[in-house]
């Protein structure tokens, strides 16, 4: 019996959550409250709770085979393995598949150049650092305990209701302008295709990078789907002049075009949006249903 226990379900993890449960999986998640364990109960999974501070309850790894963890890090690292370090230590042959998801920004700034997962990670932001620490923290284990991981480094996320179209229809849009700038993204529903094709093909130890075939500037983007939507262009604005969150200023903190030739070759993933035109078109036909 396939059980498969997420740490957060978040954006990411519900989409391969959901896919899993459909094919008969037994479905676990933890929030960092009570009341975000009753909405996972209401989904017809199992809630736990867990923020970090205290581990989970006795008894709710038993029967886990495959496990997701999505949980933002911390200046000590991970904090699921500061909790549960040692038991998964302990447990490395009870379980088929551990993915930890991390972010492309590991590998830092690369003025557009192209970034492998040969490439040597050298964040310079604050979340990048903390990211690779929590890589670094789960690879130990694979290391010393045989704990089948898997690294996945995700590009800049979007889907259905997180997305361009509809921070264009609220007016929110902007055409950030910073030279040289490119990005990579993916499409949630190949997160998803990712993730199963590695549950299928399990190789740990290894580090995938999850994006789409097409890196592009940002305000590419913005353009294309406005012009989706029939709406104008939002005008230029230059990044020093942009009004952005401490979020969004992390990411243009890094360029680079991120290669996903290894999740295509050795998991044989077949994307369905290989890139953003792909992903707003089918995003923009569900707005006319």
């Amino acid at each position: 019996m396939n059980h498969i226990l997420f740490f957060g379900l978040g954006f990411s993890a519900k989409a391969l959550a959901e896919r899993l449960a459909a094919k008969g999986w037994t479905v676990s998640a933890t929030s960092r409250s009570a009341q975000g364990a009753a909405a996972i109960n209401d989904m017809g999974y199992r809630g736990l709770v867990f923020d970090g501070s205290q581990p989970l309850p006795a008894g709710a790894l038993d029967g886990v085979t495959h496990v997701v963890d999505s949980a933002p890090p911390g200046d000590d690292g991970d904090p699921v393995l500061r909790q549960h370090a040692a038991d998964f230590a302990a447990r490395a042959g009870q379980f088929q598949w551990v993915a930890y998801l991390s972010t492309t920004g590991v590998y830092g700034d690369h003025a557009g150049g192209l970034v492998t997962e040969e490439t040597p990670l050298t964040p310079n932001t604050e979340r990048g650092h903390k990211r690779l620490l929590a890589e670094t923290q789960w690879l130990d284990l694979w290391r010393a305990h045989g704990l089948p991981v898997m690294i996945f480094r995700l590009a800049g996320i979007y889907g259905p209701g997180r997305n361009q179209l509809l921070s264009l229809l609220d007016g929110s849009a902007k055409r950030v302008i910073k030279p040289r700038q490119i990005f990579s993204r993916i499409h949630v529903a190949d997160i998803a295709n990712t993730l199963e094709a590695s549950i299928a093909h399990p190789d740990p130890g290894r580090a995938y990078n999850v994006c789409d075939d097409e890196a592009c500037p940002p305000q590419d983007v913005v353009e294309y789907g406005a012009k989706l939507l029939g709406l104008p262009v939002p005008p230029d604005v230059p990044f020093e002049e942009a009004s952005l969150s401490p979020m969004a200023k992390s990411f243009y903190a890094d360029s680079k075009r991120v290669s996903n030739e290894r999740i295509l070759k050795e998991l044989g993933v077949k994307l369905s949006y290989p890139s953003y035109r792909e992903g707003l078109a089918a995003l923009a036909n569900d707005l006319r249903r």
